[in-house]
């Protein structure tokens, strides 16, 4: 009931955001680093050796967490540069810059582990699989978000444009999920499905999730962090930007 009388649109003011971002970033890169440090311990010390694959397999616990982000990250991204777009909230335009380092650093994360478990099961480090190819596409997406948006000086026409950008691409997403249900591909199907039971041994599912929960809580506080510089940078000729950098010194 306490969390119901919260004006939680208050903070959609770069003001008052701020302070808020400042407080829970600790927390969450708190959890960030345990949940890291138990996942890594489970990855290559508690999940048992893959009678198929072998010891390879194990670069999946950072591999499908890392994919899983790089799609969820690009959909939060557009969700919050089309907020921005159409009601003009500052705020949103600064969370989906934010976002997009994070989305790419993941995206070419799974890309090069993913090469990395291709070479010993595939023999290969690339092909062109949908599911790869389409990854990859996500990879330029982002870095086309960047750049566009570093290339305008104009910050109102930048954000127009870098949120556009983000909003059209964001078809790539569900072309990358279902790629290996509607293409023939190389790539394997989905160990995890909401309408089936995972193939996959419960200890190597729950070791994935806390990779997962890992990546999750470290983009928060990452993007935390960033979004703070985001609202100096751009609101340093704030009145309270001025205060609160004379109170710094």
């Amino acid at each position: 009931m306490a969390l119901a009388g919260i004006n939680w649109f208050k903070y959609s003011s770069p003001a008052s955001f701020y302070p808020l971002a400042g407080k829970m970033m600790p927390w969450f890169a708190g959890l960030a680093t345990v949940l890291t440090v138990v996942g890594l311990y489970m990855s290559f010390f508690v999940a048992p050796t893959d009678y198929k694959q072998g010891e390879a397999y194990r670069i999946m616990f950072i591999h499908v967490p890392a994919a899983w982000m790089s799609m969820f990250i690009y959909v939060v991204m557009a969700v919050y540069a089309a907020l921005g777009l159409i009601f003009n909230t500052r705020l949103s335009a600064m969370m989906a810059s934010s976002l997009a380092p994070t989305g790419a650093m993941f995206t070419f994360l799974a890309l090069w582990t993913g090469a990395l478990w291709g070479k010993p099961m595939w023999g290969t480090w690339w092909v062109w699989d949908a599911r790869l190819t389409s990854e990859l596409i996500l990879l330029f997406l982002y870095i086309g978000f960047m750049s566009l948006e570093a290339a305008i000086d104009d910050p109102r026409r930048a954000t127009r444009a870098s949120g556009l950008l983000a909003i059209v691409g964001v078809v790539n997403v569900p072309i990358i999920y279902f790629s290996v249900q509607w293409w023939n591909t190389l790539h394997q199907g989905a160990s995890i499905s909401l309408d089936k039971a995972p193939s996959m041994a419960t200890i190597m599912l729950v070791t994935m999730l806390v990779m997962t929960l890992a990546f999750w809580m470290y983009t928060i506080a990452i993007v935390l962090y960033r979004v703070r510089c985001e609202i100096l940078e751009r609101e340093r000729h704030s009145e309270w930007v001025t205060e609160l950098m004379e109170e710094r010194k």
